[in-house]
């Protein structure tokens, strides 16, 4: 029931800020228990004493209002969209939540897609801020402090303000946007009103050194054009130090890679070839081999110390063969080995083995019961310095492998084979699949075999936002249970 002494046919609703989510939520709340639809509805901005009250009716005793905890969380991030109607599209949705339950889960709804839409266009943006913030700085001694210049799209300073707490604690900064400014002085953070290009300071003497950082780190044999100025759009260059440079070097890449190239390393780092030593078979051939009669697992370990089958092992310090009880009722497959997979001989033991150790023991997966593999067992790399950087096998690597997969399956016979990512869903498959698309889904092949397909859980490693790498993490554990779900079926 309406409380008849408010008028409720039109109800204006007053907020304190672009960014005032907590009003915006307490409102929607108290218009939607009422009963008031989206169409009766008006909402506003202003800050301060500028605002005038709000006149909102009390929530109805005993009422309450259930929509999916997945909205609040997404509704949150598209609220520092700078979409005007962000605040009536919002509500809209809010509302045929609670007669339209499983709303976001249908992609091809208009307002489900404008949602989505708007969450990732403000963590673009949030993600831009991470990458270009430069910071200038002004005064010495105790006056010391750091102050940039940024020009978002959207209203999302006060969402990144903790990331730049984080990463430069122990300095005091100021960044300045048009929409508004945030300010750390080693202990407190304020967020404050908007600012104008003018009132940040002209390039310090630490641009120079950054410019010829950025000019040492530039890899030209890796230039893509578009791809950069995708990643680093033109607007943001008048703000960096380093994009004076950028021109020449586009224009000199095609030169510098040329003498890159003549100069990068020709052997691994000394401590490869010691631990290679220790580990591949005196006397080996280089001949293509593969006992086609191991009948166990330990059988086709020994056997795979002298694969020859692809190019890779003469890089790699020794074949990482799969790891398990060989009855295992699931195989988990990766890509290739890492680093520190390649000097143990063992797989999933670097950081993302620890990812994925951790996450299967809360999903309730006993790793000593199952299986773990790679789709392709020698260490891929490039060399760079002392340094060896993963390098993502091709398909005629993955395929060379495929004999070594085809007999650890014969032999082990898994119920249900779980393919961490695009190159284990390649060598499991046949051929290459969208895995975020397909993620979560079990395919079954020709010869029976379940695939449940998810992603590496390397990729958890690549996300720099803390709360998107948290996300991550719990969609891949939320992967890891239900596998332990199809192992049991």
């Amino acid at each position: 029931m309406r409380p008849a002494e408010l008028d409720l046919t039109r109800q204006t609703v007053w907020l304190d800020s672009e960014t005032d989510f907590a009003g915006w939520r307490d409102a929607a709340r108290r218009l939607a228990l009422n009963e008031i639809g989206p169409e009766d509805v008006s909402w506003q901005v202003a800050a301060g004493s500028d605002r005038p009250p709000n006149d909102l009716p009390d929530v109805p005793q005993g009422a309450q209002l259930a929509v999916p905890r997945e909205f609040i969380g997404r509704a949150e991030t598209a609220f520092c969209h700078s979409d005007p109607g962000r605040f009536a599209f919002l509500y809209r949705m809010l509302w045929r939540l609670r007669s339209e339950p499983k709303l976001l889960a249908i992609a091809s709804d208009v307002d489900t897609r404008r949602l989505e839409t708007m969450e990732n266009a403000v963590r673009r943006d949030s993600h831009k801020m991470h990458a270009f913030v430069r910071f200038r700085k002004i005064g010495d001694g105790d006056d010391e402090r750091y102050v940039a210049w940024f020009e978002p799209d959207h209203f999302i300073v006060e969402r990144n303000a903790n990331f730049f707490v984080r990463r430069f604690t122990g300095m005091r900064w100021t960044i300045l946007t048009p929409h508004a400014s945030a300010d750390w002085d080693g202990e407190r953070l304020a967020i404050g009103p908007g600012a104008a290009k003018g009132d940040a300071p002209d390039q310090d003497d630490t641009e120079a050194l950054w410019r010829t950082y950025f000019e040492n780190i530039f890899n030209p044999a890796r230039l893509k054009v578009k791809a950069m100025q995708k990643e680093m759009p033109k607007k943001y260059w008048r703000n960096l130090p380093e994009a004076s440079l950028i021109p020449d070097l586009i224009a000199g890449a095609d030169e510098a890679a040329i003498a890159m190239i003549a100069k990068m390393p020709t052997t691994p780092a000394p401590h490869h070839a010691k631990v290679q030593e220790r580990h591949w078979p005196k006397g080996q051939s280089t001949e293509v081999t593969g006992d086609e009669d191991a009948s166990t697992i330990s059988g086709l370990r020994e056997a795979a110390k002298g694969c020859r089958r692809c190019p890779l092992w003469r890089d790699a310090t020794q074949t990482v063969f799969g790891e398990g009880p060989d009855n295992a009722r699931v195989i988990f497959v990766g890509e290739q080995p890492g680093d520190q997979e390649d000097i143990a001989g063992k797989p999933f033991v670097g950081p993302a083995g620890k990812v994925f150790d951790a996450i299967l023991n809360e999903a309730d997966v006993d790793r000593e019961k199952v299986y773990v593999t790679n789709a392709v067992k020698h260490f891929k790399f490039e060399p760079r310095g002392k340094r060896r950087i993963h390098s993502k096998p091709n398909a005629g690597e993955v395929q060379a492998c495929r004999w070594w997969i085809d007999r650890e399956f014969a032999l082990v016979k898994p119920a249900l084979a779980v393919a961490l990512g695009a190159t284990a869903a390649l060598s499991l498959l046949g051929k290459a699949i969208p895995v975020t698309k397909m993620r979560g889904q079990v395919i079954e092949r020709e010869d029976g075999l379940r695939v449940f397909i998810t992603i590496h859980p390397s990729f958890i490693l690549r996300i720099h936002e803390p709360a998107d790498k948290e996300a991550e993490r719990e969609r891949f554990l939320r992967d890891m249970r239900e596998v332990k779900r199809l192992m049991v079926a």
